[in-house]
């Protein structure tokens, strides 16, 4: 009961948010913080670490959460460490929380943890989960009222340890010539390319409902004519008898529908559609859907947005108009905090976008935060939603244990964002090595259970194979290629990309008939490193390779190329190595979020596509700092 049609997993999961019948308490800032170094990272469980207070069964450090663990202290052995870490942190619940008559019913709540992660409540488990990058809950009212007054002692273990089987996948290496490393020595090696943070990476809050509560909620849009179509579908546990309504309301509080019953259509008339940014004058408009459960008397409000989502031969289209994805791909990376959720770090790089005139983003290579999510929806950035599937490069990533966590990964992804109108694609995995022999069954299977789970969005993976040789690529609704001409291939040879970029795309579409998007291409550059002529690594390079690129998306997106993505937004960590410098370079802007000269390229090309593609209204050149020019219209 997790989706449109339903699926394996147990209960919704609703983003917290504050109501009427619901309290939420953050529980973010310093917890104790202690890294298993036993020889088989085991001492935790063969010592019971959770039985007592941490600090009883060792020492503990003090650890910021949410955030990476990595770079927080000045021990390069914890930079690197691999195996079980235990957070713990001791809260007072209010005590109204634990008096109320009937009851109320309290969760626990971690935003995500990386990669497994184990719960306890004073002691006592409460749930575990499998893989990073998205929530998980537990109801704990019972271990509350056992000691009423008393500290909740909440404790966290966390294992980044990576197999085969998982998602990303990874391996561990024992080094075991004893005349090169120490006895025990292990590496963790991955097939991906960027640093693996670890630990609490986004919020662990509690939140309250009542006793019988909304447990899930669906919402579905479609447009006929002037009108606009909003069906719903809310779960209701904890009482077998309940009513519900339900209010739709416009961003003045004004009721514009209204409805009954756990299922049903509201009809909006003349509705004010959720148009991406730069297409409308009002982009990310939202409407209110308030649920109110007249027995349960719980109150949730879901945002709401209407628009439609459709894929032809060679076009992407939503509200029936041809949108042509200029964005970008990101990565959740920063100094310090690494995959730490971080409020002003979120609003710089919105801002950012803005600045740039992007329109949408990939989120490379695994989901992000629901809270950028929110503002993705309310600022009418488009995403392509993406599964942790990345790296899998080996046929033991294939087998049917990967395919089970996978289809399960897709379905709880999908619990989470179904009912986001940004999220107009779902992307289950990045650089696949799909030319193996199992990669055609297995993306078969999981691009068919992504559309059972979700028949309103279409599907696609990533791919840099052949076009010949990918046996994922028949099932996906949208091609996306991701190419590095002149940089891993030809490096140096700027005058290559444009033969070898028409090759490309004429070779996937006429083998697949479907759109394409060039989801990734760029090239690496040090900030303030010049060279003219252009040479590679200089800001003058990667402008050039940009401006290669382009030349050919203007003739394809005449065609059938209906988006482009580059790579990257913003520096990022990687794995140390000769490859890399203190991580990835690619980025338009520095880790630090300084431009290169290839921000201020992509900016007006951008800007000049946002005129080009605009159905509707203008939006406010001067308020982003550009002068206003006739516009045309794409459609």
């Amino acid at each position: 009961k997790s989706t449109v049609n339903g699926g394996a997993l147990d209960g919704g999961m609703l983003y917290p948010r504050e109501s009427p019948s619901r309290e939420l308490k953050e529980l973010g800032g310093l917890w104790s913080f202690r890294a298993d170094w036993s020889e088989r990272r085991d001492a935790g469980f063969v010592e019971g670490w959770y039985k007592k207070p941490l600090s009883q069964s060792g020492p503990v450090i003090d650890m910021p959460v949410p955030a990476s663990f990595n770079e927080i202290t000045q021990d390069p052995k914890l930079r690197q460490y691999i195996g079980w870490v235990w957070y713990e942190k001791e809260v007072f619940p209010p005590a109204r929380w634990l008096l109320r008559d009937p009851g109320t019913r309290v969760v626990l709540r971690v935003g995500s943890a990386n990669y497994y992660s184990i719960v306890w409540v004073n002691g006592v488990q409460v749930t575990e989960h499998e893989g990073g990058h998205l929530p998980f809950e537990a109801e704990i009212n019972q271990f509350l009222r056992d000691a009423p007054g008393e500290p909740c002692r909440i404790t966290i273990a966390v294992n980044n340890t990576l197999t085969p089987h998982t998602l990303p996948p990874g391996t561990i290496h024992y080094m075991e010539n004893e005349s090169m490393y120490p006895k025990g020595y292990f590496v963790q090696d991955t097939q991906f390319d960027f640093f693996n943070y670890a630990g609490i990476h986004r919020p662990v809050l509690l939140y309250t409902t009542p006793l019988a509560y909304i447990d899930d909620i669906t919402v579905t849009t479609d447009v006929m004519g002037s009108v606009g179509l909003v069906q719903y579908l809310v779960s209701v546990r904890g009482s077998p008898r309940y009513s519900l309504t339900l209010t739709l309301r416009d961003q003045d509080g004004v009721t514009v529908a209204t409805g009954n019953g756990s299922a049903g259509e509201m009809k909006v008339v003349n509705p004010l559609l959720w148009w991406p940014y730069l297409m409308h004058e009002r982009p990310g408009y939202l409407y209110y859907l308030k649920v109110d459960g007249t027995v349960s008397e719980d109150t949730y409000t879901q945002p709401v947005g209407i628009r439609t989502v459709q894929v032809t031969r060679n076009k992407f289209l939503i509200n029936g108009k041809p949108f042509y994805f200029h964005g970008v791909n990101k990565h959740e990376d920063s100094d310090i905090r690494g995959k730490g959720l971080d409020w002003p770090l979120i609003m710089k790089d919105f801002n950012l976008l803005q600045w740039l005139g992007a329109n949408s983003f990939r989120t490379s290579h695994y989901p992000y935060a629901e809270e950028i999510m929110e503002l993705c929806d309310a600022y009418g950035i488009v995403v392509i939603d993406e599964s942790p599937a990345v790296g899998m490069k080996d046929s033991m990533n294939f087998g049917n244990k990967s395919l089970q966590h996978h289809l399960i990964v897709m379905e709880e992804l999908i619990r989470r964002d179904k009912n986001r109108p940004s999220v107009v694609m779902w992307s289950v995995a990045n650089e696949p090595a799909s030319s193996l022999p199992p990669a055609g069954y297995y993306f078969k299977t999981v691009i068919a259970h992504t559309k059972a789970t979700d028949p309103t969005r279409p599907v696609t993976f990533i791919t840099n194979t052949n076009y010949a040789l990918d046996l994922g690529a028949p099932y996906v609704d949208v091609i996306c290629v991701n190419s590095y001409f002149s940089w891993y291939h030809d490096p140096g040879h700027l005058e290559v990309i444009r033969l070898q970029l028409n090759s490309q795309f004429e070779n996937w579409y006429q083998t697949h008939q479907k759109p394409i998007i060039q989801s990734e291409y760029g090239a690496d550059a040090i900030a303030g490193l010049h060279m003219d002529p252009p040479l590679m690594f200089s800001e003058e390079y990667q402008a050039a390779l940009l401006k290669e690129y382009h030349a050919v998306l203007d003739q394809k997106r005449k065609d059938y190329v209906i988006g482009e993505l580059i790579w990257n937004f913003a520096d990022f960590m990687t794995n140390q190595g000769t490859m890399r410098v203190l991580g990835n370079k690619k980025g338009i802007f520095t880790r630090q979020r300084q431009p290169k000269s290839a921000a201020f390229v992509l900016r007006e090309r951008y800007w000049k596509l946002a005129e080009e593609c605009r159905p509707l209204a203008r939006p406010n050149y001067h308020d982003i700092g550009l002068p206003q020019t006739q516009a045309s219209n794409c459609t």
